[in-house]
């Protein structure tokens, strides 16, 4: 089997200096999902280390019915143009960076009381 070195190979499609028509825009497009898919560049959500510290001291836990809502949320937010959310999901609270696909961290239901949330520009009520 071949191996490909895709530094070269992504130098080459940017340098490339040939003239671009619709079907290499096309190719190049399913060439870029392929590689950030083999990059690990997906569409899952993840916690950052702050937000499991918290979610771990504060007794948070999600079953997967309850993580799909978030991803929707992160979904939804995305479509709407916002970059950071307050995510409400019941009682539980998450800050998100919605560019990143990360949550950054969560909040409980006594924390969401008289509490205010800034530097967000979105809030999902779930």
């Amino acid at each position: 089997m071949n191996r490909i070195n895709i530094k070269q190979l992504e130098s080459r499609l940017i340098n490339s200096s040939t003239p671009i028509n619709d079907k290499q825009v096309n190719s190049n497009k399913n060439f870029k999902e392929i590689l950030e898919k083999v990059q690990g560049k997906n569409e899952e959500i993840k916690f950052s280390k702050h937000a499991l510290e918290r979610m771990d001291s504060r007794d948070v836990k999600l079953n997967l019915e309850e993580v799909k809502k978030i991803e929707m949320a992160f979904k939804k937010a995305e479509e709407k143009g916002v970059k950071d959310a307050f995510i409400l999901l019941g009682d539980k609270g998450f800050i998100a960076s919605i560019e990143n696909k990360t949550v950054i961290t969560s909040i409980t239901n006594e924390e969401l009381k008289e509490n205010i949330f800034t530097n967000i520009d979105g809030a999902v009520i779930l």
